[in-house]
């Protein structure tokens, strides 16, 4: 008897798991699984929608599907159309939510006309219909998303304006220097940036914004209004079931949650106390965990399933992701930028940055000890694919000059 493994959520991580194993995909999107990082390039007219669709999977996607209840008791995941689907593996890939800010205009979560979030490939298809040259719109969050965003926007010839609470662009990847080069060529690009504001509410008039009140008063007449302030974990169904949910669904080593027979990877799933929200973390579960249902053996399988004589196949414990963040933004010059780890040093690191004013190129690495824990390039990527290497391998550093980090071009 073949093992049934269930997934729900077509996502980066879902798709990849069932690119792996035969499973029943339960996707609640209609779209076929597609690549949420190239978004923005669909948003800007790069892409059209069908380019950024990811691979076929092993099995057809149910697509429009949406998982409402777990019963664990019977294993059986129970959907909105009234069909259910029992699984002997139920593995969670629900993703993330945008996150809605508290504001003033938004009222029990409901958007109002030219309120957009920027999650899904949906979000991304309505903003393409509303965005024309000369609409007035408001970006609102200075993350990565919302920088993408804004571009894309740009591109489209859009008025942007670009409101960022943090001090910064990208504050959680970038350090000031940084920063400071990325704000430089997204106004570049026509974007009106404004840092350390925070937006109080939206208004408007016959259910339509009309325009976003900053805390000082200030007001941004807007046509359109695209939340981009972060996501958070879409824990609710496994919540419900009863499942161990902190930030995300908690699991161990295994991608396995407090349930032995309930798995959760991707955004949603939160391991060693984190919680990644990024493809590549998310593509690493997936594989992790094919390794682990793939050669379950007898710690998996379900009662009365006959295991095969002969010793188990040892398979590899998910250590956690070190997630290197890469983008590129568009413009008459494309700026390419890489961050990964501790963009800031700490007193006793050791620190080298090269900065090329004339090629609007920044470098930078930090050095702890004999180990390299973060760095940044903006402009020139060269250098990107050895200090990965070396970032992610956690190795000892050659005992060589630290500028060799920044002046080797290792391939990227």
């Amino acid at each position: 008897m073949s093992t049934r493994i269930v997934v729900v959520g077509g996502g980066t991580a879902g798709a990849r798991l069932a690119q792996r194993l035969p499973v029943t995909l339960l996707g609640e999107e209609t779209h076929a699984p597609y690549n949420r990082v190239l978004l923005a390039d669909v948003l800007a007219g790069r892409y059209e929608p069908e380019v950024i669709t990811l691979p076929d999977t092993r099995e057809p996607v149910r697509r429009g599907v949406r998982a409402v209840r777990i019963d664990r008791a019977a294993r059986v995941v129970e959907c909105a159309d009234g069909t259910t689907v029992g699984y002997d593996h139920l593995v969670l890939a629900t993703g993330s939510n945008p996150v809605l800010p508290p504001l003033r205009g938004l009222r029990d979560a409901r958007l109002p006309s030219g309120v957009h979030p920027f999650r899904t490939l949906e979000d991304c298809l309505a903003l393409r219909t509303v965005v024309r040259p000369g609409v007035r719109a408001v970006v609102i969050g200075g993350g990565l998303l919302g920088v993408s965003a804004a571009r894309a926007l740009a591109a489209l010839g859009a008025e942007v304006v670009l409101a960022q609470q943090g001090e910064r662009l990208m504050e959680r990847q970038l350090d000031e220097r940084a920063s400071a080069l990325l704000r430089d060529h997204v106004e570049s690009l026509g974007v009106e940036v404004h840092t350390e504001c925070r937006v109080s509410g939206l208004h408007g008039g016959d259910g339509a914004v009309t325009a976003v009140e900053l805390a000082d008063g200030f007001v941004l007449d807007a046509q359109v209004v695209v939340l981009a302030c972060g996501v958070r974990p879409r824990v609710g169904l496994a919540r419900d079931a009863g499942l161990d949910v902190r930030t995300g669904v908690v699991v161990d080593d295994e991608l396995r949650t407090s349930d032995p027979y309930i798995h959760a990877i991707g955004d949603c799933a939160e391991h060693d106390g984190r919680v990644y929200g990024l493809a590549g973390p998310a593509l690493e579960q997936a594989d992790a965990l094919a390794s682990v249902l793939a050669g379950a053996g007898s710690a998996y399988a379900p009662p009365g399933t006959r295991v095969p004589d002969g010793p188990r196949v040892p398979v590899p414990a998910y250590t956690g992701t070190r997630a290197l963040t890469r983008l590129t933004l568009g413009g008459p010059v494309p700026l390419d930028l890489a961050a990964f780890g501790e963009a800031e040093a700490q007193p006793g690191d050791d620190v080298v940055q090269l900065t090329d004013g004339t090629r609007r190129a920044y470098r930078k690495v930090v050095v702890r000890g004999d180990r390299l824990v973060g760095g940044v390039l903006l402009g020139d990527l060269a250098a990107i694919g050895a200090l990965a290497r070396a970032w992610e391998g956690d190795e000892a550093l050659p005992h060589a000059p630290l500028l060799h980090l920044l002046t080797h071009d290792g391939g990227s």
